[in-house]
This record gives structure tokens, sequence and C-alpha cells, in this order.
């Protein structure tokens, strides 16, 4: 199954304008420079009082279609 690893470093509070709805999607670059749009909804059971920090690898079918996410560290 194809995937990207991204590193990731949102704050709390810049985390809430995706939690309520105002931004969807977030936009990141993996660590081999491509460029990649999610649900922003797929990061909420990585979220800590601190916001989202961590690298995760981002799971996608042949086709591109989302299929999970990973935290890594």
């Amino acid at each position: 199954m194809p995937s990207m690893v991204v590193h990731l470093r949102i704050p709390a509070h810049e985390y809430l304008r995706y939690y309520r709805g105002s931004v969807r999607e977030v936009q990141a670059r993996s660590t081999d420079g491509r460029s990649i749009r999610f649900p922003a909804n797929i990061l909420r059971p990585f979220v800590t009082q601190a916001g989202i920090h961590g690298a995760f690898r981002i799971r996608y079918d042949d086709k591109g279609k989302l299929q999970g996410i990973d935290k890594l560290r």
C-alpha cells in the first residue's frame, strides 16, 4: 500500500480552526518532497493539549484514496 511520511507541528490554537470546521484540509509536504492534502479530521485521535506534533505515515490506495494514518513518533 502506498504511503507518505509527514512531520506535523500544529499548535493547539491553530488546530482549533480545523476542529471547528473553518478549515477542512491540512496541506503538508512529505519527507520526500511531495505535497499532500488530507482531511483534518483524521488527526483528531492525535490531538494533545499542545496540539499535534510528530511524524505520521499517511496510507492510501493505488487510486489515491486515503486508507489511514499512523503516528510514527
